[in-house]
């Protein structure tokens, strides 16, 4: 099956400074793909890269295809008939994504009008259907409420709406649940996978929530420092996480059964873009490196099918464990 998004090299800095350095991956229809990593590792600049939407500052290389059509240095009007048609994204914080002075509805039909011409009593009717489709209550009454009379989870089922306005052939939601309560958040993710299943939507989900991961992706990949550390399937990586990255970051999960154990958190800090150590990125926080760690940036290759990480000394958790996710 030939890829619905096909990225190879695709790199990014501002004022000099790398943010992404050479991240290659393909997307499939209907896929369900995680990236996750710590703050500023490069997940979202990825995608904001792809639908250029980075401000000019930022100086962008390498290829971004979606089918046959190169997004990196499109010209404006290819960008614009990808994003929100082809490509939708769900922001973090749906409370500064919404206009203020706008009735949610009105934004929905917005999207409708510039997404599929849809005006007038026709726009309103599919606005109402997308409504009801993300499970808002009381849709036709709340297609005139602004964004402050809604629940933050109320705001995000907006969000995705919008999002769908377009029919779009992949949604990035970037963090999608945060700062939601547990329910509110377990809703947001069966909604978002069952849209997913429906459609035959492919869906990127951007999260710091290891759980979230887990429960919704079949994919994931573990970045670190802008670039892809590990790349694995998503039951794979969390029963035998290979690099130890990904094994601190599951570490630091509690597990569920068992006595209770003390957490093991990540030595060390994040390096400064601008100051990257030499060769390995992880090196100085890495109970396994070793000499050679330094010598160059470890090349990706091959574990097993779907497998593939970057490591000198690439190692399997010593047994699966469940985690409290």
């Amino acid at each position: 099956m030939a890829p619905l998004v096909s990225m190879r090299g695709l790199a990014v800095d501002f004022d000099g400074v790398p943010a992404l350095r050479g991240l290659s991956l393909d997307i499939h229809p209907g896929e369900a793909l995680g990236m996750v990593g710590e703050s500023g590792c490069g997940k979202s600049v990825t995608w904001l890269a792809a639908l250029g939407l980075l401000p000019a500052k930022a100086r962008i290389s390498g290829s971004v295809k979606l089918g046959g059509t190169e997004l990196v240095g499109a010209p404006t009007a290819t960008l614009e008939g990808v994003r929100g048609r082809k490509v939708a994204m769900i922001f973090q914080d749906p409370a500064s994504a919404l206009n203020p002075v706008h009735r949610v509805g009105k934004q929905v039909e917005e999207a409708l009008r510039l997404h599929r011409g849809l005006r007038g009593g026709a726009a309103r009717a599919e606005a109402r259907r997308l409504f009801d489709q993300v499970g808002i209550p009381d849709a036709g009454r709340r297609l005139d409420a602004w964004p402050h009379e809604l629940s933050g989870g109320q705001n995000q089922r907006v969000m995705i709406a919008m999002a769908l306005a377009g029919q779009p052939e992949l949604l990035v939601a970037d963090e999608p649940t945060t700062a939601l309560d547990v329910t509110i958040q377990a809703q947001i993710l069966e909604l978002l996978d069952a849209i997913r299943r429906e459609q035959n939507m492919a869906l990127v989900l951007i999260s710091h929530d290891l759980g979230v991961v887990a429960e919704t992706c079949d994919r994931v990949l573990v970045m670190y420092t802008g670039r892809v550390v590990e790349q694995a399937p998503a039951r794979a990586l969390f029963d035998a996480p290979a690099h130890p990255y990904a094994c601190g970051l599951l570490a630091a999960l509690p597990p569920l059964e068992g006595p209770r154990e003390r957490l093991v958190a990540i030595p060390g800090q994040v390096p400064d873009p601008a100051r990257m150590p030499p060769g390995c990125a992880f090196a100085p926080r890495c109970p396994q490196a070793g000499p050679d760690c330094d010598a160059g940036v470890p090349p990706s290759h091959v574990l097993e099918p779907g497998r593939v990480v970057a490591c000198l000394r690439p190692a399997y958790a010593p047994r699966p464990r469940e985690y409290a996710l």
